[in-house]
């Protein structure tokens, strides 16, 4: 019944990465795809306090699988980030594509670092 759990997660994360992205690439008049940056941040930040949780016994496995697993799994994208990178670079915006890559990278693990902190911080 676990998969249950990933489901339900997941018909919460996919709609809400699709408006999400849409809401904040509206906002933004660049190439640069900030909608899956944001989304993809975002849900490490909820990934890095909800792997805290778990091992400070806040949380439990079910909610690690509902909420990291089919949430965060439906929210977050490598699969778009990795397009949307190669299109930048399929288009001549070489620099954009490399600030992407780095940006997603140093500020997806910086969400992580932090949300385990704040973590540590609240349950520890």
């Amino acid at each position: 019944m676990n998969w249950l759990l990933v489901v339900a997660g997941a018909v919460v994360g996919a709609p809400l990465r699709y408006l999400t992205d849409r809401a904040v690439q509206a906002r933004h008049d660049t190439v640069f795809p900030w909608g899956t940056f944001a989304v993809n941040v975002f849900g490490c930040l909820v990934l890095g306090v909800l792997t805290g949780a778990v091992s400070y016994g806040a949380a439990s496995h079910s909610v690690q699988l509902l909420v990291g697993t089919g949430l965060c799994g439906a929210l977050t994208t490598y699969s778009t980030f990795s397009y949307e990178t190669l299109r930048l670079t399929g288009d001549g915006a070489r620099f954009l594509a490399a600030a992407n890559v780095v940006a997603s990278v140093a500020a997806g693990l910086g969400a992580a670092f932090l949300g385990a902190a704040l973590a540590q911080a609240v349950w520890a």
